[in-house]
């Protein structure tokens, strides 16, 4: 008999331990008491978990099932009145029927055969010798292998072993100062209990304007549901003993300036708390989203944008990208911090219909800050850039001529905002066609107007000291 076909083998042993778990949960019902959730972007977890317990004065031993198959023990706190933690252990070695086998190793067993052709069933006992790739038994003075021939066999089982779980459970010996019921709360930490940002975006070009919805995606994956619990979820990257160097995350290039707005929403440290506004089930295996964000007619623009990475040459003309601007500001924005995440971008074509034109990451933003988001390269949109002339006018100083060439195919007139980067040592610019901003000691920025189906040059000169 192959491992495969264990569970077909055990339906026998179903009933047996569906007793068992009716014994000790009437209901079926989780044995969680009033749940709260704290989600951090990390994946991490608190779980603050209520529940009332009864005690005898002395030592007891308390059992805890329905945590997080994950839970990190060594983060487990029991607090109560008069209630001091002796000793703990977490069993997760959940119950299955290959589980039920291998601690069935010598031990007895039933097997119930059935003829095919009469229906007719026959009982008897055999010992469980090994169960390591097959089943193994003794049956009075011979040795059987089980085989995986299709013929109905079932093995019934006297009982469950005790160190097999049916659900996740943590067991907590304490030392009670007296007896009777107490309110206690089990906190813990635990892994893959995650949530994400994700934003719709509906773009109107004719009224420059977009409809802004944003959703978290809640994902479960800890073994364990968590009931009507109270959910928080917590913006930010706090350290989980790894670290993180700073300066070193690999950033969006959506945020073009920081904001410097204070919001109303409420703070831990130096993350925003985003709290569902009612209590809800997060179920195991489960992807779960619930809005939190639903502004509508934002100011937003969409541009094109072009960046030349150093002062050189293009083998050939190259796509703009395509941008969308706006504002997180509270006056003329969207007037909220917005979580790390995926925002969408849709637009109505000719028929008033939304269709799909891009996406991008944004990273952890502040209230106030201006937003570039990047949703594709331009069909219609180009820009070339030629370096004209390199000459030495010194020791440690270059001259270099750049023309950019812009061409536009599409039937109205567009600006680009053309940026220039590799500014290295002390570059000036002593001469250019339109007149540009230095955005910073690396890069230079001109908005060039390129008129309906045509091109036009732009002409920068480059003093370059090092």
């Amino acid at each position: 008999m192959k491992a495969a076909r264990l569970p077909a083998l055990l339906l026998a042993a179903l009933p047996s331990l569906a007793l068992a778990q009716s014994a000790t949960d009437p209901t079926g019902a989780s044995a969680q008491g009033d749940v709260a959730v704290t989600i951090y972007n990390n994946g991490q977890s608190l779980v603050q978990d209520d529940r009332q317990l009864t005690v005898t004065q002395g030592r007891n031993r308390i059992e805890f099932p329905d945590v997080s198959a994950r839970i990190r023990p060594e983060t487990v706190n029991l607090s109560g009145p008069g209630l001091a933690i002796v000793e703990q252990n977490f069993d997760y070695d959940l119950l299955s029927p290959d589980k039920l086998m291998d601690k069935a190793v010598g031990q007895e067993v039933t097997l119930v055969r059935t003829n095919p052709a009469t229906g007719a069933e026959t009982r008897e006992r055999a010992k469980v010798l090994a169960a390591n790739g097959g089943i193994v038994l003794q049956i009075g003075n011979r040795i059987e292998v089980l085989r995986d021939d299709g013929l109905p066999v079932r093995v019934v089982f006297d009982r469950v072993p005790p160190n097999l779980r049916a659900r996740p459970t943590l067991s907590v010996t304490v030392e009670a100062q007296r007896g009777g019921p107490l309110p206690a709360r089990l906190s813990y930490l635990t892994p893959n209990l995650g949530w994400t940002a994700d934003y719709v975006a509906l773009f109107d070009a004719a009224s420059q304007a977009m409809d802004m919805q944003g959703w978290v995606t809640l994902t479960n994956n800890t073994g364990t549901s968590f009931t009507n619990a109270r959910t928080i979820l917590v913006a930010g990257d706090p350290a989980n003993g790894g670290g993180r160097i700073s300066g070193l995350q690999s950033p969006s290039g959506a945020i073009d300036q920081a904001g410097t707005e204070s919001g109303a929403r409420e703070r831990l440290g130096d993350y925003y708390l985003y709290p569902l506004a009612a209590r809800t089930t997060i179920a195991n295996a489960q992807q779960k989203q619930v809005s939190f964000l639903d502004v509508k007619g934002a100011p937003a623009r969409s541009t094109y944008e072009y960046v030349n990475g150093w002062l050189g040459s293009a083998a050939e003309p190259m796509s703009a990208s395509s941008v969308l601007k706006f504002s997180t500001s509270r006056q003329g924005g969207l007037g909220d911090q917005l979580p790390a995440g995926t925002i969408r971008v849709y637009m109505r074509d000719a028929r008033g219909d939304p269709q799909f034109i891009g996406e991008n990451h944004i990273d952890h933003t502040p209230m106030g800050s201006s937003m570039a988001l990047r949703t594709g390269d331009a069909f219609d949109v180009k820009v070339r850039p030629t370096v004209e002339q390199r000459s030495r006018k010194g020791d440690r100083r270059w001259e270099t001529r750049m023309r950019y060439t812009l061409t536009n195919a599409r039937p109205e007139a567009v600006t680009i905002d053309l940026a220039q980067l590799g500014l290295w040592g002390d570059t000036r610019v002593v001469a250019q066609s339109l007149e540009g901003r230095r955005v910073s000691a690396d890069r230079m920025e001109w908005s060039v107007p390129v008129p309906a189906n045509g091109s036009i040059d732009l002409n920068v000169t480059f003093d370059s000291r090092y």
